[in-house]
């Protein structure tokens, strides 16, 4: 595991290695010691940072904290018999030593992972005992994944984790504009527009990306979700909305229209409030109808588009889904419908042999997207296919020489 961990966490170093600027303040890439990797499953919600265990351990040997996150990571291994950390392997009478990372940490995570999918409960009990964790009557009675979830969620959270990586690690707003608005704004940066998204300027000309719709209880109705880069956003505020096809100076993809509410995004929660300065994610009411997945906010006439996402996969794993009782099939396509306008990244259409197809990314993440439309957006029972990956292919080159293929019954050629 350590050393898929390493290989993983060096290619993404490759990767973010290689586009990195200069002007961007700091080195961008993660190291497990400096706490900016996260190890765990999204899947599962938990994950755990080197920080974590080093200030359980420091408090449990009383050693330096940083100091310990450096040995946890890397060629350290720990002598038992002389209590001692050191760089090589070898142990007493040519025993092999095991890495810091794989005694402290991966050990008893695989330990009880292992011991709560193959049953051991008394083995489990007592481990909780150890990590200090209670669990209720009713959780008490899960078993296998339900009860790894529950237990892991409570040890080792993976919001947690998460939220301590961004307080401690991630530049202010103010701070990372100056060196993101560049690439962010499609506009000159020497614009009005520009300077204010650069300058995280609250007074400056508004500017906000909505990046996701969100749906809401009211049926068929959306939150457009996104981050104010410049200006306040307000209830009632007369703006500009734009599409990804909106160029400067034309009408195309552009609609004029008043924000109904201003709103805090808060994971399941929703709170009114009055205005939400820049530096900050907000979420506006009644203008969903006006944008597909991504687009720009702005008051200012001058202002040009914010950058959209550009997605490096493409949805090629393909599942059918259908409703189990016929009666349900209305609400499996106003699903398929929220779905589609939710997730930037998957397709729903309907085969002309009439089956439904969810097309995504991959296994995980088609996995996720039946889980929500199941539970979320079509509220139905529903029954799923095997995912199918879609076979394309496409010419690179021109031959040297025409090519001939014949059909399968002899009778049709084509020449290439």
């Amino acid at each position: 595991m350590y050393q898929n961990f390493q290989r993983v966490i060096e290619n993404a170093n490759i990767i973010i290695s290689t586009y990195e600027c200069e002007d961007m303040g700091e080195q961008q890439m993660v190291d497990p010691t400096a706490g900016t990797v996260a190890f765990g499953s999204a899947l599962f919600g938990w994950a755990f940072t080197l920080t974590h265990f080093a200030r359980v351990y420091s408090a449990k040997f009383k050693l330096d904290r940083e100091n310990l996150m450096k040995k946890f990571w890397g060629d350290h291994y720990y002598n038992a018999e002389q209590k001692k950390v050191t760089t090589s392997d070898a142990g007493p009478g040519g025993k092999q030593l095991p890495r810091m990372f794989v005694q402290f940490i991966m050990r008893p995570v695989a330990q009880l992972a292992r011991a709560i999918m193959e049953g051991k409960l008394e083995v489990v009990w007592k481990m909780l005992t150890t990590l200090n964790i209670t669990l209720k009557a009713e959780e008490k009675e899960k078993r296998a994944k339900d009860l790894f979830k529950c237990v892991f969620q409570k040890w080792i959270n993976a919001a947690e984790a998460l939220l301590e990586m961004i307080i401690m690690k991630l530049p202010s707003p103010v701070k990372a504009q100056k060196y993101r608005a560049a690439y962010l704004y499609e506009g000159p940066i020497e614009d009005e527009c520009g300077q204010s998204i650069l300058n995280c300027d609250k007074d400056g000309p508004l500017m906000i990306f909505i990046s996701k719709m969100i749906p809401t209880n009211d049926k068929g109705r959306f939150y457009a979700f996104g981050r104010v880069f410049a200006g306040t956003v307000a209830s009632g505020q007369k703006v500009r909305i734009m599409g990804p096809n909106y160029k400067k100076g034309s009408k195309t993809d552009l609609n004029v229209k008043n924000i109904q509410r201003t709103v805090i995004m808060m994971a399941g929660k929703v709170e009114a409030v009055t205005d939400v300065p820049c530096g900050n994610t907000v979420g506006l009411v009644g203008i969903d109808q006006y944008l597909v997945k991504q687009g720009t906010i702005s008051t200012s006439e001058e202002a040009c588009c914010i950058r959209v996402m550009k997605y490096s996969v493409s949805p090629v794993v393909r599942v059918a889904v259908e409703a189990k009782t016929a009666s349900d099939l209305p609400k499996l396509v106003e699903g398929l419908r929220k779905l589609a306008k939710a997730d930037p990244l998957v397709l729903c259409y309907t085969e002309e042999s009439g089956e439904h197809i969810i097309a995504g990314c991959g296994e995980l993440h088609v996995e996720i997207c039946l889980k929500d439309l199941e539970e979320d957006y079509a509220k139905c029972p529903l029954k799923k296919g095997d995912p199918v990956v879609t076979y394309k292919e496409t010419v690179t080159e021109e031959s040297s020489q025409p090519c001939m293929a014949k059909s399968p019954n002899k009778h049709n050629r084509i020449h290439c």
